[in-house]
């Protein structure tokens, strides 16, 4: 295997599940960070939230994010992807109710909520650090867009 391809191993195991990661956006020139509940997939990190929030609405108008969770640090696009319940959503959503479970009904999301959205944040580059060197590797500068470490 390729030193990206153990990098995307790690990073499905660590986050492939509801992982706690913050999200740092900016307005007006200040940085905004705050914890929300990801999921990783294919480069990205999905995360069900409010279209009216404060960090949609930095998004919206700068979608340069950086985020950082366990051990792992990267630079992203933000994209809101649309209400949760749209056609082009019901894969990932599938994938986000089953991560989510513990918390996502009763009450946490309202999906008849035409705000209630998913947001993707698209990776471009990334640091991971696997202490233990589970796949020979203890330190992975990861490049997401061209698929390489």
């Amino acid at each position: 295997m390729s030193k990206y391809e153990n990098a995307i191993k790690i990073m499905t195991e660590r986050f492939g599940h509801d992982s706690l990661i913050s999200v740092a956006t900016v307005q007006d020139g200040n940085p905004h960070v705050r914890t929300v509940d990801g999921y990783f997939e294919d480069g990205a990190f999905y995360v069900v939230t409010y279209t009216l929030s404060n960090k949609m609405k930095q998004i919206a108008a700068h979608p340069e994010v950086a985020i950082c969770g366990d051990w792992f640090t990267a630079h992203g696009t933000g994209e809101n992807l649309g209400h949760v319940l749209a056609e082009h959503n019901a894969e990932i959503m599938a994938k986000l109710r089953e991560a989510f479970s513990a918390w996502y009904t009763g009450g946490h999301v309202n999906e008849a909520d035409p705000n209630t959205c998913v947001l993707r944040i698209k990776l471009k580059d990334g640091v991971i650090i696997d202490h233990d060197g589970k796949y020979g590797e203890g330190y992975y500068a990861v490049d997401f867009a061209n698929q390489t470490a």
